[in-house]
């Protein structure tokens, strides 16, 4: 299944207005692509499936809600932040990085895509100060060291995460791949972790997960 197909296989609700910029995201990234090094030429093939449906994973644990502000830390090529807010159209996404020519990459896609809820900033999250209602990411750095990195840029709701599926009022929503438990165990956090393979039905997503973490 290619392309904007599988997106809607597993998000079949999407209106037009969100169908028609997950159908040119394959062009535009080629293009950027052959100007930055943002995806490999090997990876390049999967796009769909290993870089946007991956970033959409977020979008099946947590619905955000219109009006949130939602940062993405170390954003690289913009991923999970352009495929969220081509899916949360009323939601605002920031992605930063501290690369200068991704986040000029980014910032390419995004008016490529007339996205008018996402921004892209050249920054380090360290010297990062404003303040967000979530952050994503997917997988820049250990556990305890991202949140070390990163948690100022949240309000310290430290909200307390069940086993039900109550939405969170704020904290971290990171893709992560493998075993966790060694980075899990120091964490004096409440997390939750969803397993992608229960999502997608994709070889890929077998090690994949989603940590929401009430920071």
């Amino acid at each position: 299944m290619e392309g904007v197909q599988l997106i809607s296989r597993y998000f079949p609700a999407l209106s037009d207005q969100q169908l028609r910029p997950f159908s040119a995201l394959g062009d535009i990234y080629a293009q950027w692509n052959e100007r930055v090094n943002l995806i490999s030429r090997k990876d390049f093939e999967h796009l769909y499936e290993r870089h946007i449906l991956h970033s959409l994973g977020i979008g099946k644990v947590h619905a955000f809600a219109p009006g949130a502000r939602i940062v993405d830390v170390g954003t690289g090529g913009g991923f999970p932040g352009i495929p969220l807010a081509i899916l949360y159209p009323e939601s605002h996404f920031h992605c930063i990085d501290g690369i200068g020519k991704k986040i000029a990459a980014v910032q390419g896609v995004i008016e490529a895509l007339g996205l008018k809820n996402a921004t892209a900033e050249k920054v380090r999250s360290e010297d990062h100060r404003a303040k967000y209602d979530f952050i994503v990411s997917r997988a820049v750095a250990a556990l305890p060291e991202f949140i070390k990195a990163t948690k100022h840029l949240v309000p310290n709701t430290r909200q307390v995460l069940g086993k039900h599926r109550e939405p969170m009022r704020s904290g971290l929503l990171y893709l992560k791949g493998g075993e966790l438990a060694d980075e899990l165990r120091p964490l004096r956090y409440s997390i939750r972790v969803t397993e992608l393979r229960d999502v997608f039905s994709e070889e890929f997503f077998a090690t994949k997960k989603v940590v929401e973490v009430g920071l």
